[in-house]
């Protein structure tokens, strides 16, 4: 979710400057390095979360104790995402730390990125453990999906023109909050379990999907927040006022 370059505070250009090809010959990035590996664990990882979303309830369904059942399919796949999202954080802070960045990984990562996202949203919205949020979550996804895409649509471009994007606040602040959110939706129904009255009195916590709603609120206004700070700082390169 958040890439190795994450987030808008332009500090400059860069012209861009024609390779050298005399003196020492470049040396030969090393593909296989840890910051690349835990990109490509991510990868691997994002189907087996998926699958966990999907297929858990059928996985479980021998387990006769209706409240453990129901907080194995909601755990599994919350762990696989958690340990998922670790991968994230850790690769691009080691490949910075230790000079490990390559094209490669600058390729692999922004991917493993995009299909960890947009895997679990759309995993989210077909699962029919999550069928009352269905109608809300769709939106919230097509908010996280169009953002993602139209960040890295301005990156290209700005990219192009030798333009550096560090890290701010408000790209790691909207990862964060997408991790935790993510993680509260998936295990709602666990949370809430034995939280509605039996004798059928409506009850804000159960009913109302309360954690979701929560969840859902802070994903879109940072999701929003952060793709309005992009475009704010990018958009003098691609309109050409710079």
């Amino acid at each position: 979710m958040q890439d190795r370059n994450d987030a808008p505070q332009v500090q400059g250009t860069q012209e861009p400057q024609a390779p050298e090809t005399s003196g020492t010959p470049e040396k030969t990035q090393k593909i296989m390095n840890v910051p690349n590996v835990l990109s490509l664990v991510r990868m691997a990882l994002v189907p087996v979360c998926i699958a966990a979303i999907l297929y858990a309830p059928a996985w479980f369904r021998g387990v006769s104790d209706l409240r453990l059942r129901t907080w194995l399919v909601c755990l599994v796949p919350t762990l696989i995402f958690i340990v998922t999202s670790v991968t994230d954080m850790l690769d691009g802070k080691i490949a910075r730390k230790y000079g490990l960045i390559t094209d490669f990984g600058k390729f692999v990562d922004p991917l493993a990125d995009k299909f960890m996202v947009f895997g679990l949203l759309a995993a989210i919205l077909c699962a029919d453990l999550y069928l009352p949020i269905r109608p809300v979550f769709l939106w919230v996804a097509v908010i996280v999906m169009l953002r993602e895409l139209g960040v890295t649509s301005l990156r290209l471009v700005v990219a192009s023109r030798g333009v550096v994007v560090p890290a701010s606040w408000w790209g790691k602040i909207k990862t964060v909050t997408q991790i935790v959110a993510i993680v509260l939706i998936l295990m709602e129904p666990a949370l809430i379990y034995g939280a509605a009255d039996p004798a059928g009195s409506w009850n804000l916590l159960a009913d109302g999907r309360l954690i979701a709603s929560f969840a859902m609120a802070a994903m879109t206004v940072t999701t929003v927040g952060s793709g309005a700070d992009y475009l704010y700082h990018l958009w003098p390169y691609v309109s050409g006022k710079k």
